[in-house]
C-alpha cells in the first residue's frame, strides 16, 4: 500500500462508485469521497469500506472551489494525493507503475503526469485526441487547482513534475441521452471559459507542459470565427487525427464532443451577442 490519499468528487455515482474504489483502494491508504448529498446508494457503497471516508458537502458551484475545500478540510495523513473522478480508473500497469515508482521519487518531484484514456460506448477512442496529458497525482500542500468553469488543472506551488508511462480511464456507463444532458449544461460553462480565456493570456494562467500548450491552443480557437472554428476542429480531430479508425463509436464521439457540443458552445456565446447588441439599441 502507497502513502497515498484519494479524493474523489461525487453525487449520484453509484453506476461507477464501487468500480472505481475497487481499482484504487489496494494502493490507497485512505479515500475521500466528498459527497454532494447524493440521493442514491453512492454514500452507502462507500460506507462498505473501512478506508473510504463519505463527507458530505454542498456543492459551491465550481469544481476547483469543492476540490480545495476538500485539500483543506479532509484529514489528510499522507505524502501523496490523488484527484479521481467517480467514472475513472487505473490501468493495471499504471498500478503496478505507481507502486514501483512513487516511493522511489525525489523529493524536488512534487507533481505526476498520467495519460487518460477515454472510452465511449466500450471503445477506447486512440485517435483524435488521445494522448490527453493531466497532472492528477501530487505531494499534499503542492498543488491547487486553479479556478476556471471548466478544464480545471492543477498547479504546482514548488517542485516539478514527471510523466508517468502508463494510463487512467475516463469510462462512463450512462446512457447517451445523460451524456447530452450533462454537456447542455456544460455549454454554458464552456461559453463563460472562453470568455474568460479571451480576456486573459493562456501564459499567465500558470499551467505548464501540455496543459500548458492545451490551454494555448484554446486560446488560440476562441479567436477564431464562430461556428466555422467548431466545424474545424471537428475535421482536425476526425480526419487529421484519424479519429475516423475509431469505427462507428470514433464517429459518434467526435461528432458530439468535437462538433456538436463545440457548435452548441458557440451557439451560447452568440445568443449572448445578440442580447447585448438588443440592449445596446434599446
Amino acid at each position: 500500500m502507497l502513502d497515498l490519499s484519494v479524493i474523489i468528487l461525487a453525487r449520484n455515482e453509484e453506476l461507477h462508485i464501487r468500480r472505481c474504489l475497487e481499482n484504487i483502494l489496494p494502493v490507497a491508504k485512505e479515500v475521500f469521497v466528498i459527497d454532494c448529498f447524493s440521493t442514491d446508494n453512492t454514500a452507502a457503497i462507500c460506507r462498505e469500506y473501512p478506508r473510504v471516508q463519505v463527507i458530505q458537502h454542498e456543492w459551491p458551484g465550481l469544481y476547483a472551489l469543492q476540490f480545495n475545500w476538500a485539500l483543506d478540510n479532509c484529514p489528510i495523513t499522507a505524502e501523496w494525493v490523488l484527484r479521481l473522478d467517480a467514472d475513472e480508473w487505473f490501468m493495471p500497469e499504471a498500478l503496478e507503475e505507481l507502486k514501483a515508482k512513487l516511493p522511489a521519487l525525489p523529493p524536488d518531484v512534487t507533481g505526476i503526469i498520467h495519460k487518460r484514456r477515454h472510452i465511449f460506448l466500450g471503445r477506447w477512442m486512440k485517435h483524435g485526441v488521445y494522448p490527453v496529458k493531466l497532472l492528477r497525482l501530487f505531494r499534499y500542500g503542492a498543488a491547487r487547482c486553479e479556478q476556471r468553469h471548466m478544464d480545471e488543472h492543477m498547479e504546482l506551488s514548488r517542485g516539478h513534475s514527471v510523466e508517468f508511462e502508463y494510463d487512467f480511464v475516463d469510462e462512463n456507463l450512462n446512457d447517451l441521452g445523460w451524456w447530452a444532458h450533462k454537456h447542455v449544461d456544460y455549454s454554458s460553462r464552456e461559453a463563460a471559459d472562453i470568455e474568460d480565456i479571451l480576456s486573459s493570456s493562456a501564459a499567465d494562467s500558470g499551467i505548464d507542459g501540455q496543459a500548458g500548450r492545451k490551454r494555448a491552443m484554446k486560446e488560440r480557437y476562441a479567436r477564431q470565427p464562430l461556428f466555422w472554428r467548431s466545424f474545424a476542429y471537428f475535421c482536425y480531430r476526425y480526419f487529421l487525427k484519424l479519429g475516423f479508425l475509431d469505427g462507428r463509436e470514433g464517429f459518434l464521439w467526435h461528432f458530439m464532443q468535437g462538433w456538436w457540443y463545440r457548435t452548441l458552445v458557440d451557439a451560447r456565446q452568440f445568443e449572448k451577442q445578440k442580447k447585448g447588441s438588443a440592449n445596446t439599441v434599446r
